[in-house]
């Protein structure tokens, strides 16, 4: 009965801090711990970057306050960061508020092209049409019987700017609306609202 006592106690006897399989077990633990760790880091890792504190549209020279700062995780690459200088830079297309700076939205002055027109329509404009928008135009014209007849003069144009007349809610104001037209389109698009009839502007579902 003893001997059977002896090898009992020597089985529960507590591993040394020496035992090969007690080192190993630490060794086991501390990497998990540190690789979760480098984990929670990597996935933390933010980048500062430039958010448009209001609607841009083309055309708009870039000022310091048309931006704030955002820490985000993107690809660096893709957005302006916060270290770049971009002001006086021209925005190429809309940048919505809130909306984080492309890269790709903005270039130097001498290479934007585009230029806002001012369309003047007895038509009421939806009140869901404001700066940096994208619009379709039509135009509406009577022939000799009378009979109206619309086509489409140009779509997706970005609204720069819509000055609301007074008595427009009634839809008995005359309303004007800024579109920035492409350079490339300009001369087709100035033929076609030279015609006489009414321009409207339609809003595109967002």
């Amino acid at each position: 009965m003893a001997a059977k006592a002896g090898m009992v106690a020597g089985r529960l006897t507590r591993p040394g801090w020496r035992d090969p399989r007690l080192l190993v077990g630490i060794v086991l633990i501390a990497a998990s711990v540190a690789g979760v760790v480098s984990l929670v880091r990597a996935n933390d890792r933010t980048v500062p970057v430039y958010v448009a504190v209001d609607d841009l549209v083309p055309g708009a020279v870039l000022a310091e306050g048309d931006v704030a700062v955002a820490h985000v995780r993107v690809d660096t690459d893709a957005y302006v960061g916060a270290l770049d200088e971009p002001w006086g830079q021209v925005v190429i297309r809309a940048v919505g508020e809130g909306e984080l700076l492309p890269s790709g939205a903005l270039a130097e002055a001498s290479d934007f092209t585009s230029r806002p027109v001012a369309l003047r329509t007895t038509r009421p404009v939806s009140e869901g049409v404001a700066r940096g928008s994208l619009v379709d135009v039509w135009l509406t014209v009577l022939d000799d019987a009378g009979t109206p007849s619309s086509s489409l003069v140009a779509q997706s144009l970005v609204v720069d700017e819509v000055d609301r007349d007074d008595g427009s809610f009634a839809g008995t104001g005359i309303e004007t609306v800024y579109v920035v037209v492409p350079e490339e389109q300009m001369e087709a698009f100035l033929d076609a609202i030279a015609v006489e009839g009414d321009l409207s502007v339609v809003g595109l579902a967002s």
